[in-house]
């Protein structure tokens, strides 16, 4: 139980829409040292190369990536599942993970996932996923968007699977998020006084990180079933 302890939650994290492994790095390492060393971070490019201007351009430098492709409305997704056997791919021959991180549109994606896994449509390779991490985040056939066939049952009863969700007030994804809160057991949040950023943990939300993990990790520990977490109280 003692080795047990010691280890670290091991997460994949994804980057946002046109951005790469490296920037969602950078901007993930700023959180306290509290926060990070508490885990271990595995950070992954997406499959494609950006077909247009990055938001980041000036700011950070190319290459960027896209995990996936869509419509102008949103309503049609191209390569949604050569994006998932990629991830799938990489989990098998470098996991495994017990949790994903996502930003924007991997927020979207990360959201999908533990149903996908659960309906045995999507990563059916590798260990569920036990918990997930969404910044910025938003639901397939919500407000903003449509639904890709893989994750058409994706939102269709409530998901267990323990969440951290972080709202940014300014954010114009605000409202998407908050109907995603509605479609998980239990979600946890992270407020934010920003926009559609990753943004820097202050006391009180590295607190309800801090807390977010060790209720998780105790979860791994006492190796109880993902669909049955309930939250713990904070030690």
């Amino acid at each position: 139980m003692e080795k047990e302890s010691k280890k670290k939650p091991r997460i994949l994290c994804l980057h946002g829409y046109r951005e790469s492994a490296k920037i969602l790095k950078k901007l993930i390492l700023r959180w306290p040292e509290s926060v990070t060393g508490k885990l271990d971070l595995i950070f992954l490019d997406a499959p494609f190369p950006a077909k247009g201007k990055s938001r980041l351009e000036g700011f950070f430098d190319p290459p960027y990536f896209e995990w996936f492709r869509f419509n102008k409305d949103f309503t049609e997704f191209y390569n949604f599942e050569e994006c998932l056997e990629y991830i799938e791919d990489f989990m098998s021959k470098h996991g495994p993970f017990d949790g994903i991180l996502g930003f924007s549109m991997a927020a979207i994606l990360c959201a999908a996932i533990p149903s996908m896994q659960r309906e045995g449509v999507a990563l059916k390779k590798v260990p569920k996923i036990k918990f997930v991490i969404l910044l910025s985040g938003a639901k397939f056939g919500g407000p903003s968007f449509g639904v890709p066939k893989l994750a058409v049952n994706a939102f269709s009863s409530p998901i267990n699977c323990p969440s951290l969700h972080f709202l940014g007030e300014k954010d114009y994804q605000k409202k998407d998020g908050e109907v995603l809160l509605e479609c998980f057991v239990d979600p946890q949040v992270i407020h934010h006084p920003k926009g559609h950023v990753i943004p820097e943990l202050d006391d009180s939300s590295a607190e309800i990180m801090l807390g977010f993990i060790e209720k998780t990790f105790q979860n791994f520990v006492t190796g109880a079933d993902q669909y049955n977490w309930k939250p713990k109280a904070k030690f």
